[in-house]
């Protein structure tokens, strides 16, 4: 498996987006909504970085088989908190096609907060097919299968403390 992105720089970018969700947020109280279960290794580290007052709350959603996209997406756990007339930031791990964060972003949005932005750690815009708005990005990598730091394959590779192409093999 070829390193794509360091451990190390994974830590730098996160502490730059906590710092900048304190200094936009300040006393407005956030909602931060990891979408399980790949972002939950970026969302606690990111809380860690976040020094205002907020609250957390988890979304489960499945669209993948293996490597590809289902197509179908479905959420197989909802939230528990009310997200009405308050300011959330839905936190992914990746976001590719567009069509899954797409799906949340419509269903969180009946909902009627007062704001919603998206806060992901990985970005691939070559591979996007529904445009959706990222607020907040890590990086910006090519498109290619990766793994570790919370993404995996078929439930593997989520413990590794970097970011690593997949190998075809």
């Amino acid at each position: 498996m070829n390193v794509l992105i360091k451990e190390a720089d994974i830590q730098k970018k996160v502490e730059e987006i906590g710092r900048q969700i304190n200094e936009e947020y300040g006393d407005k109280k956030p909602i931060l909504i990891g979408v399980l279960k790949g972002a939950f290794m970026f969302l606690a580290d990111l809380l860690r970085e976040i020094d205002i007052p907020l609250e957390v709350d988890f979304l489960s959603i499945h669209s993948y088989n293996g490597k590809e996209s289902s197509g179908v997406v479905r959420i197989t756990h909802d939230l528990s908190l009310n997200i009405e007339d308050r300011n959330v930031i839905l936190v992914e791990d990746i976001i590719d096609s567009g069509r899954t964060v797409s799906y949340i972003l419509e269903n969180l949005r009946t909902r009627k907060p007062r704001s919603l932005v998206v806060c992901s750690l990985l970005s691939k815009e070559s591979r996007r097919v529904v445009d959706v708005p990222l607020n907040y990005v890590g990086f910006t990598i090519p498109g290619v299968f990766v793994v570790g730091y919370g993404l995996d394959y078929d439930n593997r590779y989520r413990n590794l403390k970097y970011i690593g192409v997949l190998d075809d093999k």
